[in-house]
C-alpha cells in the first residue's frame, strides 16, 4: 500500500499542507465542493472565558498487536465515518514529563526523533521541540496549550511564546505554571501511526462534517528519570502498552452557514461519542482501566520504581542534556572516566531489542489489515 505522506515525516509544513489537500479532496469527492474548513473553535465558559480545548478520547490496550484490523472495524462499526485516502502519516515522539504528580497541570516536552541523513540510526536526535501544558487526567475536553521551542531556547522561559500564540486567552494559572523551570521527571518513547477521517450524521449535526485525527501509539516508558538501568525491572524500560486516540481537528461546513458555539460543541462531542461507544465495546475485554494521561503514566511508572521526588530534584535533569551524546557534567557510576550518553539512552527507549517499538509502516499495515 502506498503511503506518500511518510516521505514528509521530517517536514511539518509540507506534511500538514498535504493532509489539508487530501482532506479537501475527500470533501469534494463527497459532492460538498462548497464546504470550507475551520479549526476547532475556542470553548467559551458560562463566565465568558475562552479556553483552548483538546476534544480527544482514547483507549489503552496491553499490546499494539491487539489493534490489528482497526481501520476495518472503524468503518464497519461507525456509520458516517469515512477514512481520508492516503492520509497515513507517522511520528516518533520522545516525550518527557516536566512536573510532578502534585502539580496543578501536566507539563511535557515533546519532540520528534530522527537520525541525520546518512548517519548511523543509533544516533537519533530530538527535533521539532515543543512545550505543552495540559489539564490533568483523561477527562473529556481537557485544556491544552503548546508552543514550538527552538533548541537554543530550551532553558528559556516559554511565556513569551505562549502569550504570542494565545494572547488574552491564556489562563492566569497556566501563565504562572509555565514560568516554573522545567525538570525531567521521566520519559516515554512513542511510535505513532496516524490518519484522518471525516464524520457525518445529518440527522444529528445537520450539514456539519467533523474532521477526526486518529492514531495508534505503541510506547515504552523509562524506568528511571535518566533512563538508566533499573535493577527492579532488570531493564531501562518499565512499561510497554498501546493507545488508540481520536481527536477533533476541525470541521467543514457550507461557506455561507453560521453555527453557534453550542451547536459546534454539541457536534464535536457527538462525533467523539459516535466513535467511542462502538470501539470501547469492541475492545471491552482488553481495555486497561487507566485514567491517566500519557504524561501522568510516565510519572506513576517512575514513582512505581521507588524513585522519590527528592531524588528527582537531586538529579536535576534538564531537557538540554538529552540533546547531548556526551554529558558535560555526569559520569557513569560504575566508570567515572566515562560520560553519560543521554542520546544513546533515548535510543534504547525506542530500539532496545527486548522492547523494540514497531516501524511506523508496519504499524500502519497492522491497523489496515482486512480479512
Amino acid at each position: 500500500m502506498e503511503r506518500p505522506l511518510l516521505k514528509h515525516i521530517r517536514n511539518h509544513e509540507a506534511l500538514f499542507l498535504e493532509i489539508a489537500r487530501l482532506r479537501d479532496l475527500a470533501i469534494e469527492m463527497s459532492g460538498l465542493g462548497n464546504y470550507e474548513f475551520s479549526k476547532t473553535p475556542k470553548f467559551i465558559s458560562e463566565t465568558g472565558e475562552r479556553f483552548t480545548i483538546e476534544p480527544e478520547r482514547s483507549i489503552i490496550l496491553p499490546d499494539y498487536h491487539l489493534f490489528k484490523g482497526l481501520k476495518h472495524a472503524l468503518t464497519e462499526r461507525v456509520p458516517g465515518l469515512t477514512i481520508v485516502e492516503q492520509s497515513d502519516c507517522g511520528y516518533r515522539y520522545p516525550t518527557a514529563a516536566l512536573a510532578g504528580l502534585d502539580a496543578p497541570f501536566i507539563k511535557r516536552l515533546r519532540s520528534e526523533y530522527f537520525h541525520r541523513v546518512d548517519e548511523d540510526r543509533s544516533i537519533c536526535r530530538p527535533v521539532n521541540l515543543s512545550y505543552g501544558i495540559k489539564s490533568r487526567g483523561k477527562a473529556d475536553n481537557r485544556l491544552e496549550y503548546e508552543v514550538w521551542v527552538p533548541e537554543s531556547q530550551l532553558e528559556a522561559d516559554p511565556m513569551p511564546l505562549l502569550v504570542e500564540k494565545y494572547g488574552e486567552d491564556l489562563p492566569h494559572e497556566v501563565r504562572h505554571f509555565a514560568q516554573q523551570k522545567p525538570m525531567i521527571y521521566g520519559w516515554m518513547g512513542v511510535k505513532r501511526a496516524a490518519f484522518e477521517a471525516l464524520y457525518r450524521n445529518p440527522a444529528v449535526m445537520g450539514d456539519l462534517v467533523i474532521c477526526i485525527g486518529l492514531s495508534v501509539d505503541a510506547y515504552n516508558i523509562g524506568a528511571r528519570p535518566d533512563l538508566s538501568f533499573s535493577p527492579t525491572v532488570e531493564s531501562s524500560i518499565a512499561a510497554s502498552n498501546a493507545e488508540f486516540e481520536w481527536e477533533v481537528m476541525g470541521y467543514y461546513a457550507p461557506g455561507d452557514a453560521h453555527y453557534t458555539h453550542d451547536e459546534l460543541w454539541a457536534a464535536i462531542n457527538h462525533s467523539l461519542e459516535a466513535i467511542g461507544e462502538p470501539i470501547s465495546e469492541l475492545y471491552a475485554s482488553d481495555i486497561m482501566p487507566i485514567m491517566e494521561s500519557k504524561t501522568e503514566r510516565i510519572l506513576s511508572t517512575v514513582y512505581g520504581q521507588g524513585i522519590t521526588t527528592d531524588e528527582i530534584h537531586e538529579l536535576n535533569l534538564r531537557p538540554q542534556e538529552f540533546l547531548q551524546t556526551s554529558s558535560e557534567r555526569r559520569v557513569k557510576p560504575q566508570d567515572p572516566n566515562r560520560k553519560v550518553n543521554f542520546l544513546g539512552r533515548l535510543n534504547r527507549l525506542f530500539y532496545q531489542p527486548e522492547h523494540q517499538l514497531p516501524a511506523i509502516e508496519s504499524l500502519h499495515d497492522l491497523i489496515a489489515y482486512s480479512r
